[in-house]
């Protein structure tokens, strides 16, 4: 192995000798490697690792133990999700490590707390931990290296790293919030009785308590080797102690003492899955994605009604083109908000139905050229099945009730724990008007530090998208565990006229956004792409795969592209209320750049707009080359993350 300073190509921003890729950033080139992630000293790690000899399911849970330690808007006790490809058997695999709702949590539980939506912070916010599970599984089944190895750069971080300015700052703002929990109070506020509570930029942030449990995993690890137990009986055997042993015990006490419904059963309960991922052809290529627990099919349903049109005739983000994605985004996710849940729990969700052809075209002829459907509803899959729709009444009873919700204003535009809006005039509907809806610096500064995304992959074939999450600051840390419990509970609702697939119950997985991506061509891996973001992540991973589809944008081109976001749809974070999760019809936000004439067309087709310095994602990707046999890495230009290639 040759030394890491002599492998490492760094992305970086270097405006003036990029002007004719016309990008800010360069891309990646690799022949033997590729990692991106969320945070530069992650990136790092999974280079590391694959310095070590380690394949890209190897760096990949590396760069997702560091990214959880340093808190880059999830932790420990977070949820992941993964696409794999396994080069030998030439499949894709997907990993299920969601957590579900802990016992108690019930739609009349979360109901006489006043809440129409489950809280987005604090202990009844959690589901149980997924990410600990997730990442073993993924290491003992397709990695290479011990536990041990992946989890000591996180280790060393939790050890003591020295703390970004986002997250430090983060910190401060959300201090009032975080003083409520003992537990975090201690880890996060390390200047108690300051002006300024949290660390500063650079100050070296040690988490002793998280230390002192991933310790514990690779003692047990190490302990079972010694035994003469397999590498893969030893990892999973410190999965076991995540989960049924002493760690348990003490996240189940500390989650209870502030307050929260996880029990020492619950997480004994629960297990990571390996599951088949869905997908489907667009034109000659196959587009990988979760089952319906995510909000991942939205996308495939997407693509399968705009493979109806001409996109390549209509010109990137031309006013025509704007108008037909977004309709068929907001048609797909009319039908993620009624038919998306936990398919172990309701295996009668219309999955075939919605991802047929044919249905895509009777949802393609709804589009009409130069008018927005703002009422655009679930549509009827069933029959594309061979099934009579269950719903209809309650459908009838759900449009009733969205055309006259009383006289709640439209919510956020996006996740409250993403984005923020400022704005003194509105108009009569209570919006924001087109210019005067500014995104402010706190939204800015929560958009780029979203939910963050890691994709590897490695010369032996092996390819890896994962998009984890939870935990976010503020995070209620269980205990003395160091681990911050999830957030995700309030991706449920409490009724069924909202979503009869999604409603809260205990064991059950909330259909949540997160949402890793993959694409094959000619049989072999030629995408791997994620990006956070929320509800916004499946539009801008549409986007980001017709720039290089439909206009044949290299993956660093593609990953800069700007986006455009529909907020014609049920919210799928923040606020307990329904004002605050309600669709805005004909709500888009354009990129700053966007053309005055392409302005003034959208506004004529009656739509609302908004603007975004940066509309790219953040979005992180890698290209497989086969004319050249070369790995490129793509990562767009508005946040932290950061990719190391060679």
């Amino acid at each position: 192995m040759k030394k890491l300073s002599a492998l490492i190509c760094i992305i970086a921003i270097l405006p003036f000798s990029l002007k004719a890729q016309r990008t800010q950033k360069p891309p990646l080139h690799g022949k033997h490697w590729m990692a991106i992630t969320g945070k530069p000293l992650a990136a790092t790690a999974g280079a590391g690792i694959f310095q070590k000899g380690g394949n890209a399911v190897d760096a990949a849970c590396a760069m997702l133990a560091a990214t959880c330690t340093m808190w880059d808007v999830l932790s420990w006790g977070g949820e992941t999700q993964a696409l794999i490809y396994n080069p030998h058997t030439k499949k894709v695999i997907a990993i299920n490590a969601l957590g579900v709702a802990p016992s108690g949590a019930t739609p009349e539980f979360f109901k006489n707390k006043g809440y129409n939506f489950p809280p987005e912070y604090g202990p009844l916010a959690a589901v149980t931990p997924g990410t600990p599970g997730g990442l073993c599984l993924m290491l003992a089944r397709y990695g290479s290296l011990s536990l041990e190895e992946v989890l000591a750069p996180a280790m060393e971080m939790a050890a003591g790293y020295p703390i970004e300015a986002q997250t430090a700052n983060s910190i401060e703002r959300n201090k009032k919030r975080i003083s409520q929990w003992p537990y975090s109070k201690k880890v996060f506020l390390v200047h108690q009785g300051e002006k300024r509570e949290a660390p500063e930029a650079g100050e070296i942030f040690v988490q002793k308590d998280l230390l002192a449990t991933l310790q514990k995993l690779v003692d047990t690890e190490q302990a079972a080797l010694k035994a003469g137990k397999s590498r893969e009986e030893a990892i999973m055997a410190a999965c076991d102690r995540f989960y049924k042993g002493d760690i348990a015990a003490e996240i189940a006490r500390g989650c209870q003492e502030q307050g929260g419904l996880i029990t020492k059963e619950d997480l004994a309960n629960w297990k990571p899955v390996i599951e088949e991922p869905l997908h489907i052809n667009y034109r000659g290529i196959e587009v990988y994605k979760l089952q319906p627990w995510t909000q991942g099919p939205s996308m495939l349903q997407s693509l399968n009604i705009l493979e109806q049109f001409d996109l390549k005739s209509m010109g990137y983000n031309s006013p025509e083109y704007i108008h037909t994605v977004y309709q068929a985004m907001n048609l797909a996710f009319a039908d993620r908000d009624f038919y998306y849940g936990d398919p172990a729990f309701s295996p009668t969700i219309p999955v075939k139905g919605l991802l047929s052809k044919g249905y895509a075209k009777e949802r393609a002829a709804l589009i009409q050229p130069g008018k927005n459907l703002a009422n655009a509803a679930p549509g009827n899959p069933y029959p594309y099945e061979d099934r009579q729709q269950p719903f209809q009444k309650l459908l009838d009873i759900r449009e009733q009730w969205v055309e006259n919700p009383g006289k709640d204003k439209p919510g956020s535009f996006v996740p409250k724990h993403d984005a923020t809006y400022h704005s003194e005039n509105k108009n009569e509907m209570g919006w924001a008007t087109t210019k005067d809806l500014a995104v402010d610096s706190l939204y800015m500064d929560r958009l780029w530090r979203g939910t963050t995304s890691i994709e590897a992959a490695d010369e032996e074939g092996w390819v890896v998208s994962v998009t984890p999450s939870g935990g976010w600051v503020p995070a209620c840390i269980a205990g003395n565990t160091g681990v911050g419990m999830s957030q995700r509970m309030q991706s449920f609702v409490l009724d069924s006229i909202l979503d009869p697939y999604n409603v809260v119950a205990p064991g059950k997985r909330p259909r949540v956004t997160l949402t890793p991506s993959m694409a094959l061509k000619d049989g072999l891996p030629y995408l791997s792409f994620a990006v956070q973001g929320g509800d916004t992540q499946d539009q801008n991973l549409l986007q980001f795969f017709l720039n290089m589809v439909e206009f044949n944008m290299t993956v660093q081109q593609a990953a800069e592209a700007a986006n455009f976001n529909s907020n014609q749809l049920w919210l799928s974070l923040g606020g307990t209320q329904v004002k605050d999760r309600q669709p805005r019809p004909g709500s888009l936000l354009l990129n700053r750049s966007t053309p005055d004439a392409t302005r003034s067309s959208l506004e004529k087709m009656g739509y609302s707009l908004q603007f975004g310095d940066r509309t790219s994602g953040p979005i992180n990707a890698i290209y497989l080359d086969r004319k050249h046999g070369s790995i490129w890495g793509g990562s767009s230009n508005n946040g932290e993350d950061y990719g190391i290639g060679w």
